[in-house]
């Protein structure tokens, strides 16, 4: 159907073998925007990572989160809607496996909505979630648990 690109882009900076480099990197992408990023420092301690930059499972939560808001967006105007606004504090969570392996088993999607005109009832909004969710791309692409608490 369609193809993305980012390209990641690394150069050393420090002494590699004693890992004590930089995990500071850049990310390009198609589209011309270049982002700073790093591995988190909660994966890997200052001054070896950057706070301020995007990291993996930044990217990750955001992704989700994103794609989420897309297809509610989508959803709620094919259903009459007008949003206002749409903000969503979204939260990943890390956890080991058995095998002593870490992933993100769970996101938390918190939006918060504003509406001009007529308010959907509670029980249609928790319906465009599900819709969005279901449609959500990246959604679908994953095995971590996703949690919608709309606020």
């Amino acid at each position: 159907m369609s193809e993305h690109r980012a390209e990641v882009f690394w150069r050393l900076d420090g002494d590699f073998a004693a890992n004590a480099y930089s995990r500071a990197h850049e990310i390009r992408l198609d589209g011309g925007i270049t982002i700073a990023a790093s591995a988190s420092p909660a994966v890997v301690p200052a001054p070896h990572s950057v706070a301020a930059a995007l990291d993996p499972e930044e990217a990750f939560v955001a992704a989700l989160s994103a794609c989420h808001m897309l297809w509610f967006l989508d959803h709620a105007r094919r259903a009459g809607h007008v949003v206002a606004s749409y903000r969503d504090r979204a939260q990943g969570r890390m956890v080991r496996t058995p095998e002593g392996t870490f992933w993100i088993a769970e996101v938390t999607l918190a939006p918060e909505l504003r509406w001009t005109g007529t308010v959907p009832a509670p029980t249609e909004v928790e319906m465009l979630h599900h819709a969005a969710h279901a449609d959500c791309f990246i959604a679908n692409s994953v095995r971590t648990k996703i949690t919608i608490k709309p606020g």
